[in-house]
């Protein structure tokens, strides 16, 4: 399930629905990414997040497909936030659920790996000196292209 929201989550919750009644899900594996204060260097107050909903859905949609197609997935979620976003804020959650460890948690570092690098999003920092536009970071496409050597596990 996706969901693109400006409304904050409550995590206990989600989690408690994602596996309500399902007595086959042995494991859940869950990431919640939050607003903090320093991301590329400098002191950062707030952060914005911006879409495009059409291609968003769609795409996020495509990287939870995969994800369920590498490993046997009982119920994937993601949340993501949108908008104006304070430090602490959570931005984004990926919970995922499956009979076993492994799948769960392989598959929840493949979505945030996913998320982080192929995700329509674009994120405007607020700073002291102003504001600034978040530039793709290489580090993060290189955990990305670990998922894409193999079709099940990272290098």
């Amino acid at each position: 399930m996706i969901r693109v929201q400006t409304e904050d989550f409550d995590v206990g919750r989600e989690v408690e629905a994602l596996t309500k009644d399902r007595p086959g899900i042995g494991a859940v594996c869950v990431f919640v990414g939050l607003v903090r204060d320093v991301a590329t260097g400098e002191a950062t107050c707030a952060m914005t997040l911006e879409h495009y909903p059409k291609m968003t859905t769609k795409e996020l949609e495509r990287i939870e497909a995969e994800a369920r197609s590498r490993w046997p997935l009982a119920e994937v979620l993601v949340i993501h936030r949108h908008g104006r976003l304070e430090l602490g804020d959570r931005i984004v959650l990926v919970a995922v659920a499956s009979a076993h460890r492994a799948a769960a948690l392989e598959a929840c570092e493949f979505l945030i790996d996913w998320l982080k690098t192929q995700a329509p999003f674009w994120k405007q920092e607020e700073t002291a000196s102003g504001p600034r536009w978040v530039d793709a970071v290489a580090s993060d496409d290189a955990r990305a292209a670990r998922w894409t050597k193999k079709k099940d596990r990272p290098s």
